[in-house]
């Protein structure tokens, strides 16, 4: 099989904005507890973070963590979460049914933060609370001193104000599972009510209105144009939310569901664009895709755990090869449309649908979806090159045209290193791909990474946590202003060049 792309260093899509590279801690299973914070861990700091996962945080450098949910944020009393540790109370979380001990909460994560390199992306709670407690908190967190709730959280140790530049306006409003759901009329009123207080409060901030619960939803579409309409003047960004799974074990389908993603971006943008029109507006709503990843694998055995526990393995997905392959397929889809899309974030970061996953007082290990996010991590920065691509396809249930190359390139600002992400979805043929590089004179080949494996099954676990690893030395050369790669079969490729001086 052979495909071709043609980039042009003058033919942009948009900057990327390093908030892309997101991710997503809730009040769930094990990513709080026994996730960041395991005080009795052989490698827990002085505050009860486990080290090692810091450690993994860090090589994945997430610049914005999504915090405390999620589901749990509809219900959440931030209140409980300051103040000294031992009169906290303790909570019924009817989102997840379980108990919430209110040992880490609004200062514990701000502190977690900067030991993580990672700035917070706070919400507030939309569901049981309203404008008051968005108020409250903001003023607790961004307002320096001389109020009540700023001084309250001096008196707990935290004289500097935390700072929080971005806050979400509560989180998937339009889903009946949520904890005080709401008509997409009812929260747009209260969203944008609540995101002009915030503003008085602190005018530096930058605010997300809740989009759908997802494409599926069947106010998809009516309900986002009736929440901008309530909240253009307001925000700066609407949510995004996706989850693809393969309970099906239909792989080229599984495979081809980015495609879906695609399509979800560019109606979002349409409806963003509408709005704009019919308000006379001059900005600009971009997209903030503030959860996104693989989940299906945990569905059937979350059913029997137990209610009512403090960290219950929920959500802790085992992922495999081919996991990893639709996350870097998301990864490539949320980088095409870096001209809207300016915050992503992966849900979620520790144990719960996570890159990283933890065993309580044992280990910390990298899963198969932490290699193509730490790439796209690494090197994708700077500006997406539009690509002209042409490629083999395949149909598959209800899609047609699934092309089995998908590709994008990133530029760095210095114009000096050039990185091609791209994707065989071809289960057992090689793609040989030739790639023009118009007006990218004097690249070298500097690296050509691999994610692949003989068993698309295969997982990472702590016995045997480098099953599924990058290598060095796939088969690719430039010569003549052309890159030349082979593709191998179902797998994550890096091509980094680099322009000689």
């Amino acid at each position: 099989m052979q495909a071709s792309l043609h980039l042009e260093i003058d033919s942009i899509v948009g900057e990327v904005d390093p908030r892309l590279y997101g991710s997503f801690l809730e009040h769930l299973g094990r990513a709080v507890y026994g996730g960041i914070y395991e005080p009795e861990h052989t490698s827990a700091d002085e505050d009860g973070f486990r080290g090692d996962v810091l450690e993994l945080v860090k090589e994945l450098n997430v610049p914005i963590v999504r915090y405390p949910g999620g589901n749990f944020v509809s219900g959440y009393n931030w209140e409980d979460g300051i103040g000294p540790r031992e009169s906290r109370p303790r909570r019924l979380d009817l989102a997840w049914r379980t108990l919430e001990p209110n040992w880490v909460g609004t200062n514990e994560f701000m502190m977690w933060c900067q030991k993580a390199n990672t700035a917070p992306m706070m919400a507030v709670n939309l569901g049981t609370k309203g404008i008051d407690e968005a108020r409250d908190i903001l003023e607790y967190c961004n307002h320096p001193s001389g109020t009540y709730w700023s001084d309250l959280r001096r008196s707990h140790g935290y004289e500097a104000p935390h700072n929080v530049k971005l806050w979400c306006l509560g989180n998937e409003m339009d889903g009946p599972w949520q904890i005080g759901a709401k008509t997409a009329t009812e929260y747009g009123r209260l969203a944008a009510e609540t995101a002009k207080v915030m503003k008085w409060v602190d005018p530096s901030i930058e605010l997300v209105a809740c989009g759908s619960s997802g494409r599926t939803m069947p106010t998809f579409v009516a309900w986002e144009e009736e929440v901008l309409t309530h909240t253009y003047d307001h925000v700066e960004y609407v949510s995004l939310h996706t989850y693809y799974g393969n309970s099906d074990n239909n792989l080229p389908l599984f495979l081809a569901q980015s495609t879906q993603m695609d399509r979800f971006i560019e109606e979002v943008v349409a409806i963003c664009d509408y709005v704009k029109a019919k308000k006379r507006g001059k900005k600009d709503i971009h997209l903030s895709f503030d959860e996104w990843n693989v989940w299906f694998h945990s569905s059937q055995s979350d059913s029997n755990l137990p209610s009512w526990g403090i960290g219950t393995p929920f959500l802790e997905d085992v992922y495999t090869l081919e996991d990893a392959m639709v996350v870097g397929c998301m990864l490539i889809s949320l980088l095409k449309h870096a001209d809207r899309v300016k915050i992503a974030c992966l849900a979620q970061l520790v144990n719960v649908i996570a890159p990283i996953m933890t065993q309580n007082l044992g280990a910390a290990w990298r899963q198969t979806i932490f290699w193509p996010f730490l790439h796209a991590s690494q090197f994708g920065r700077g500006r997406v090159l539009r690509a002209k691509v042409e490629s083999p396809t395949y149909n598959v249930g209800e899609l047609s045209d699934v092309p089995y190359l998908e590709a994008v390139a990133t530029l760095d600002d210095a114009g000096d290193n050039l990185t091609l992400f791209a994707v065989n979805r071809h289960l057992s043929e090689n793609l040989d791909l030739q790639a023009q590089l118009g007006g990218l004179k004097g690249f070298v080949l500097k690296e050509h990474l691999v994610l692949q494996h003989s068993d698309p099954k295969a997982t990472n676990t702590a016995a045997n946590p480098n099953n599924v690893v990058p290598r060095a030395g796939g088969k690719s050369q430039v010569e003549d202003g052309k890159l030349s790669a082979t593709l191998e079969p179902l797998s994550w490729n890096v091509l980094r060049l680099e322009r000689q001086k």
